[in-house]
């Protein structure tokens, strides 16, 4: 995968995980809004799952790159712990949510901040170590 793949992948993990966890926080204010505007699907956990699990996805595909190059393969850790607590987001009820919520989501964006960071590094070093071509 190339490194501006990489790069692309990181960052879309990075706005996934935080639009979702945006959505969670925001959801109890907006869910009646939602609902008079025939969009109470947007509060379902199916879609919550959804978001979340795609944000897995994009994110072991970008770490297990980054971590093939880089050697970091703890960063793969973080995320699954990220998405694991998250996952559990109800279980302190409505007033731990929040809490849940921006802990399993942190991790996550760490996971992809540390992976971007990785691979810039790698990619300043490869360059600094080319020879100049004339």
């Amino acid at each position: 995968m190339s490194a501006e793949t990489s790069k692309n992948l990181d960052k879309a993990g990075i706005w996934i995980t935080t639009l979702c966890a945006i959505h969670c926080l925001l959801l109890p204010v907006i869910l009646p809004l939602l609902a008079m505007a025939g969009l109470a699907f947007i509060g379902e956990d199916a879609l919550e799952n959804t978001i979340l699990g795609l944000s897995v996805v994009v994110g072991l595909w970008s770490l297990i790159s980054g971590a093939r190059k880089h050697g970091k393969w703890h960063l793969l850790s973080l995320l699954l712990l990220g998405a694991v607590i998250y996952s559990q987001r109800d279980i302190l009820g409505h007033w731990g949510e929040p809490i849940i919520i921006l802990f399993g989501a942190g991790l996550i964006i760490y996971a992809h901040v540390s992976n971007l960071r990785l691979n810039r590094k790698l990619n300043f070093s490869a360059l600094a170590e080319e020879p100049a071509q004339n």
